[in-house]
């Protein structure tokens, strides 16, 4: 296992929101502290006193930061799960940044075991991107709809910078602009990333799989898309012009779509500028302001008890890391040979690309096609001409695996040296098929040849090496 695999299990191990097994066992909490946002969206209409809306944007009360540190040690010292401190809104965190970082240094200061993230439109995240990971934000959330400023026309009406408001696509390009240098700087400074995108349909759903390209072409770690709301009470622009709601069609047909590019997260609720507790669960209304906001500091630090907290936190986290581990055993990548695109038919020296798949917790897709300048064997002419063993080799070498028909004693030990793992017995097998027998995964509904009824690992293996010596 890689270090930047454990880096990456270490920072979701315990968040809610980037670990769909996470979500079961540990808490979050949004403060309300940043009610300003610089852009206008159709979708969003920020109100502050409906306690029965459960989406982003709404909270029943604003907190300044003082009230928000001591809110976060109250619900820690009733909630031991809590484990991330979130700023999203009611506007925007960045937009409201003095507010913002003076809450997250008070958290950083009396709550040090709590994770801490943001939620930001990315207009302004370029200019925060250090200050962030100085003051040891490692996840934030960029809501970003489409990467056409055609369509972002449609989406927001203005967008406010440096002073002056821009309309249309000029607005539009802009934030576009801010949102990808933002994710860009974030990416490197090694946070993880997880981006929003509002499903709407008529507007943006068409053109939501180039989102998750550029996602991915850009580092993020996951993508999170969420159906429009738009019901008339909700009071937005969308709403009271007849652009209806995602419905959960929509939405699975989309994140369906945009799987084949981006790590999908299919576990949100929507969360309000205050939420409390679980994901799913709201427990806003149990930790207003009379609770806590006449609490002395220091007796609520006292109650919060750090030690305790930490002691469960570590238990917690070990019994989650396991889980963890356990469903990404298979993660990697597979270089597999094929000339029909289905099945493995050809040997590497003739291969002219590598089809790439990705197993991600036990699911096998087709992740991309890898094209070298030069198949290894291009044929007796080229016999006394360098193989380009090297190239190829730099364009497999994230694979764990290669599977392919044949391949000859030189390559194989050429790769061999870059720790790549080849399995010649699948020859004529469905690509699928194969990936799910080395890996021993069973194969899902509509895969490929192999079928619900297949036995062991070891049985499954004999039976395709018969298979390919019949077809070969």
């Amino acid at each position: 296992m890689s270090g930047n695999y454990d880096s990456i299990m270490s920072k979701i191990a315990d968040h809610p929101c980037y670990s769909k097994e996470a979500h079961h066992t540990f808490s979050r909490i949004h403060l309300p502290v940043a009610p300003a946002c610089n852009i206008q969206c159709n979708y969003c209409n920020r109100k502050y006193d409906c306690s029965n809306e459960s989406r982003p944007g709404v909270t029943t009360e604003k907190l300044k930061p003082l009230e928000a540190v001591k809110k976060v040690l109250k619900v820690g010292s009733e909630i031991k799960q809590l484990s991330v401190v979130g700023i999203a809104g009611p506007g925007d965190a960045l937009a409201n940044p003095k507010k913002t970082f003076e809450t997250l240094e008070l958290v950083k200061q009396y709550a040090p075991d709590l994770r801490l993230c943001i939620s930001t439109n990315g207009l302004q995240l370029p200019n925060y991107v250090d200050e962030l990971y100085n003051i040891g934000v490692d996840h934030v959330t960029v809501t970003i709809n489409t990467i056409d400023p055609k369509v972002g026309a449609k989406i927001y009406p203005w967008v406010y910078f440096e002073g002056v408001r821009y309309k249309g696509e000029e607005g539009a390009a802009l934030l576009l602009k801010r949102q990808l240098e933002g994710i860009e700087k974030a990416v490197a400074k090694g946070m993880l990333i997880k981006a929003n995108s509002v499903l709407i349909p008529g507007i943006n759903e068409e053109g939501m799989p180039d989102v998750a390209a550029k996602l991915k072409e850009m580092g993020v770690f996951l993508h999170n898309i969420m159906p429009l709301l738009s019901e008339p009470e909700f009071g937005t622009y969308f709403a009271l012009n007849g652009v209806p709601s995602a419905t959960p069609e929509q939405l699975n047909d989309a994140r369906k779509a945009c799987g084949q590019e981006m790590q999908q997260m299919e576990h949100c609720h929507q969360c309000r500028a205050d939420a409390v507790g679980l994901l799913g669960e709201d427990r806003s209304a149990e930790f207003t302001k009379s609770v806590f906001e006449n609490s002395d500091l220091e007796e609520l630090v006292a109650a919060y008890d750090l030690p305790s907290r930490q002691k469960f936190k570590k238990s917690a986290e070990l019994f989650q890391a396991s889980l963890i581990e356990y469903k990404h055993k298979n993660d990697c990548k597979i270089a597999v040979t094929s000339f029909d695109r289905e099945s493995i038919d050809i040997h590497f020296g003739s291969a002219t690309d590598f089809l790439i798949y990705e197993v991600f917790e036990n699911k096998v897709r087709l992740l991309e096609i890898r094209k070298p300048s030069y198949s290894y064997c291009s044929g007796p002419e080229n016999c006394s001409a360098d193989n380009p063993i090297e190239e190829i080799a730099q364009t497999i070498s994230d694979c764990k695996y290669l599977i392919t028909a044949k391949i000859g004693d030189c390559p194989k030990k050429e790769l061999d040296k870059i720790g790549i793992e080849i399995h010649q017995e699948f020859a004529n097998l469905n690509n699928k098929d194969a990936i799910n027998l080395l890996l021993n995964i069973a194969p899902s509904e509509g895969g490929g040849s192999c079928g619900s009824g297949c036995g062991s690992k070891t049985e499954q293996k004999s039976d395709a090496r018969s298979g390919a010596s019949a077809k070969a």
